[in-house]
């Protein structure tokens, strides 16, 4: 090989190996979703330094808009809140992906890279949260992570899976592609199941109509109805299978609202969950323009507990268990329409291409947008972004996709 053709291979080969390792690494070894993060963000500061920045579009600045104002209204409450280095730790994760976008932008991976690492990460997680459930004897399989955090990213890797069967059906060894990716995303939706983790089950429907916008309009009928009647099934299976606890797991919260709307506990799983929210409701509408920053959040809601204004468990949690509420309360409107911006955002931007009459195209369109669909659900019932693993998944899974969508977009690639 010479030496010019070399250099030109060596990057885009170095970001196919960080994006596998996104998916591959991340819920099977410790810190495993830092693993590929790591990697593009040092590349990316190589670019920097080196004054060797890849032009920028302008969707491509929204989307670092997006990264960067919610990190600044982050950073600007850790400093009026006297948070002290230890609250820098998280936002400053968002400006690190930045840098890591601008390297999947000017040196693109090979998709097949992306697509194995997402489903064989799924596989594993599937395959360890059997072990775990089987031989270990858990009740709730959880990896290395939080068990809802497991759980929730478990799935988010098995849904990207079918994502990505657009890009697999136009393969040369389109079978065995596709095989993985069902694979993949069977895994991710078991380990999701095994977890318990209800919140992430919520919005399966969203999920389902996301996917049947990018590949189901022009389906057959008889595949739709085929394909209806399996996910019905399975669905019935998995309920009706003891080991799985998916039946206790719903019954249990159909239970907690029964028991907190009769007033008889409140201090159920659901029920502290309602409490929380009406304590930080409270909270809101006291400062809704500043909020009251974690700290005095903390204060605020230990008071209403103590007064017996909310359950005094309830009262006890550092965050509101809702994404949305828990930035309203702790950093005002400008917080919650940063944390929206973050979302809505990548969202429209991926949206366009959804549709798109390529098909790799389409499978990475379809894969940004069901990115902040899923962190939409799971902040619904956990405060994902309080989390190491929920801020690295969300961050640099969005800087390589993003930098993938604006390559194959822009025809510069198809990787």
């Amino acid at each position: 090989m010479s030496k010019k053709l070399a250099e030109n291979v060596t990057p885009h080969w170095l970001t196919s190996v960080a994006v596998f390792l996104l998916g591959a690494m991340a819920l099977v070894v410790p810190s495993g979703y830092s693993l590929g993060a790591v990697v593009l963000f040092l590349s990316g500061t190589g670019l920097l330094l080196a004054r060797r920045l890849p032009t920028l579009t302008n969707q491509d600045r929204w989307v670092i808009a997006a990264l960067l104002a919610y990190a600044l209204v982050s950073l600007a409450e850790v400093w009026w809140d006297a948070q002290g280095s230890r609250g820098i730790d998280k936002p400053i994760r968002f400006i690190f992906a930045v840098p890591a976008m601008w390297w999947v932008i000017a040196y693109p991976p090979r998709l097949a890279y992306l697509w194995s690492g997402m489903a064989l990460g799924a596989l594993a997680a599937g395959g360890w949260a059997i072990w775990q459930k089987e031989v270990d004897g858990v009740w709730r399989a959880q990896g290395h992570t939080h068990v809802i955090q497991f759980g929730n990213l478990s799935m988010l890797l098995g849904v990207l899976c079918l994502a990505g069967l657009g890009w697999a059906v136009v393969q040369r060894q389109r079978y065995w592609w596709v095989a993985l990716l069902l694979l993949g995303a069977f895994g991710g939706i078991i380990a999701s199941l095994l977890s318990g983790s209800r919140g992430g089950w919520v919005g399966i429907p969203i999920v389902l109509l996301v996917l049947y916008r990018a590949y189901g309009t022009n389906l057959p009928i008889i595949f739709k109805a085929l394909t209806l009647g399996v996910m019905l099934a399975g669905g019935i299976a998995m309920y009706s299978i003891p080991k799985t606890g998916v039946e206790v797991r719903v019954q249990q919260a159909v239970q907690d609202i029964r028991l907190y709307v009769s007033g008889e506990d409140r201090a159920t799983s659901l029920g502290s969950r309602f409490e929380m929210w009406r304590g930080a409701a409270l909270l809101i509408q006291e400062k809704p323009l500043t909020g009251w920053g974690s700290n005095g959040y903390k204060q605020a809601m230990a008071q209403l507990g103590e007064q017996g204004v909310i359950n005094k468990e309830a009262s006890q949690y550092g965050h509101a268990h809702n994404e949305f509420v828990d930035a309203f309360a702790k950093r005002g409107l400008l917080g919650l329409l940063a944390l929206l911006a973050l979302y809505i955002i990548p969202m429209r931007l991926f949206g366009k291409q959804i549709a798109a009459d390529d098909l790799t195209t389409r499978s990475i369109a379809t894969a940004g947008v069901l990115l902040p669909v899923t962190y939409i659900d799971f902040g619904l019932s956990q405060v994902f972004l309080t989390h190491n693993s929920g801020v690295m998944m969300y961050a640099f899974l969005l800087a390589a996709l993003w930098g993938i969508y604006a390559n194959v977009t822009q025809n510069k690639s198809h990787c």
